[in-house]
C-alpha cells in the first residue's frame, strides 16, 4: 500500500517509520527544501516516550535533551526577582521523566532511517479521490496515485485545506502570539533560562546545544491578527512594534531577530476537527488536533497519534474504512485531555500531576 504523508516535522516521520514496519510504502513530501531548522524546545512525555522507545530511539532522545537546570525572572534592569531549580517554563519539572529537546533535533532523530522516503522542496496542490485511491498533483507538476494521503503538515495544513476546507473553520486562537529564533548565547547562560515579563508581553532566552547557542522567544497577548504566514518581514515588524520601548535585553533580542535565519512566528491556536478523516485522507498531529504550545503536549500527541494511526491501519490490513474511525476512537479522550491543559486554566501552566495524568491517558495499541 502506497501512503503519501505531507510534512516531515514530527508526526510525519513517526508515521513513516511505523507504516514501513507494517509493510506499507510511505512517501513523505515536505515543502521546505531541506529539513527545517530552528523552533523552540519541546517536550516528549508519557506514552510518547514509550513510542520513541519502541522505535529504538529513546537513548538518543535522552542524549539530545536540553539539560536545563532551572530558570529566572528578571526586572527591566536585569535584576533577578525569582529563580527556580525545580522547574522551567519550557520543560516543567527539572530532573523528571520527561525529555525536553530542541524541535529540529527531535525531527532529525525521528527521520533517521526514513531519509530515502522524503521528497523535499515540493508540496501537494490538488487531491482527486477515486475508487482505487487518490490522485495527487504536486507543485512541481508531478501527478501520482496513492492509496491513502495523510496530512501531518501542522497548524496551517495544506492537506486539511484541500480535503476539509478553509482553516478558519478549525483554528481556535488562544489569545497569544509567539516568535522563536536562534541567537548567540549572549548572556553566557549555563543550561539556564531567563525571562522578563511586562504587561501582555514576555521575553525569554535559554541556552542550547551545550551552551554554544541560545533560543530566544518573544510572546505577546493579542486578539487575532491578519498577516501573511509566509511574509517573514511583515511578521518581524509585528513583533518589533509590540516590543517598542520594552526594557531588559529586548532591544538586543529584536536586533538578533532581524538577522536570525530560522525566525518563526505564529499564533498559539488549537485545531479542532470533528472528524479526523474524509474518505482516503486523514489528519495526524497538529494538522488534526494541535493543542498549542500552551498545552505542552502537542509534540507528544503528534508522536502518539502517528503511532496509533499506523497501528490501526496494520490491524485493519490497510482498510481505511475500519482503521480511520478506530484511530479517532482510540485517541479521542487522550487528545481532549491534553488540549484541555491549555484551555481549562488560561494563562496558567498545568500542575505537574495534571500534566503527567494527561500525558499517560492512553494505553498504546500493540504492534
Amino acid at each position: 500500500m502506497k501512503v503519501l504523508i505531507s510534512g516531515a516535522g514530527v508526526a510525519g516521520p513517526v508515521l513513516a517509520h511505523w507504516l514501513r514496519r507494517g509493510g506499507c510504502t510511505p512517501t513523505v513530501v515536505e515543502r521546505s527544501p531541506a529539513p527545517r531548522v530552528g523552533g523552540q524546545a519541546i517536550d516528549v512525555r508519557g506514552v510518547a516516550l514509550e513510542v520513541v522507545d519502541r522505535m529504538g530511539l529513546l537513548d538518543d532522545l535522552r542524549a539530545a535533551a536540553t539539560g536545563m537546570r532551572g530558570m529566572s525572572f528578571v526586572d527591566d534592569d536585569g535584576v533577578e526577582v525569582m529563580r527556580s531549580t525545580e522547574e522551567t517554563l519550557t520543560g516543567g519539572v527539572v530532573g523528571g521523566p520527561d525529555v525536553e529537546v530542541l524541535r529540529d533535533d527531535l525531527s532529525a532523530l525521528l527521520l533517521r532511517g526514513n531519509e530515502d522516503a522524503v521528497v523535499f522542496g515540493d508540496w501537494i496542490t490538488a487531491l482527486d479521490e477515486h475508487e482505487q485511491g487518490v490522485r495527487v498533483t504536486f507543485d512541481s507538476g508531478r501527478v501520482e496515485d496513492f492509496d491513502l494521503v495523510v496530512g501531518a503538515d501542522g497548524l496551517h495544513s495544506a492537506v486539511r485545506a484541500l480535503a476539509f476546507g478553509d482553516e478558519s473553520r478549525y483554528l481556535h486562537h488562544l489569545g497569544v502570539y509567539l516568535s522563536v529564533f536562534t541567537t548567540p548565547n549572549f548572556l553566557d547562560l549555563d543550561h539556564w533560562q531567563v525571562f522578563h515579563r511586562t504587561e501582555g508581553r514576555m521575553s525569554g532566552v535559554y541556552s542550547a546545544r551545550g551552551n554554544t547557542e541560545a533560543r530566544s522567544m518573544l510572546g505577546f497577548e493579542s486578539p487575532p491578527l491578519d498577516f501573511d504566514h509566509r511574509d517573514l518581514d511583515q511578521q518581524r515588524k509585528l513583533v518589533a512594534d509590540r516590543y517598542e520601548g520594552v526594557g531588559w535585553e529586548t532591544g538586543r533580542l529584536l536586533a538578533f531577530m532581524d538577522e536570525a535565519p530560522d525566525f518563526y512566528f505564529d499564533s498559539m491556536s488549537q485545531v479542532r476537527v470533528e472528524r479526523w478523516w474524509r474518505g482516503r485522507v486523514a489528519l495526524v498531529g497538529d494538522a488534526g488536533y494541535c493543542g498549542s504550545p500552551l498545552s505542552g503536549q502537542s509534540t507528544s500527541a503528534a508522536i502518539v497519534g502517528a503511532y496509533v494511526l499506523a497501528a490501526e491501519l496494520k490491524a485493519a490490513a490497510g482498510d481505511h474504512r475500519t482503521a480511520f474511525p478506530r484511530y479517532q476512537e482510540v485517541l479521542r479522550d487522550y487528545v481532549a485531555r491534553n488540549q484541555a491543559l491549555a484551555t481549562d486554566t488560561p494563562g496558567e501552566q498545568a500542575t505537574p500531576e495534571r500534566l503527567a495524568a494527561a500525558a499517560n491517558a492512553l494505553e498504546l495499541p500493540g504492534w
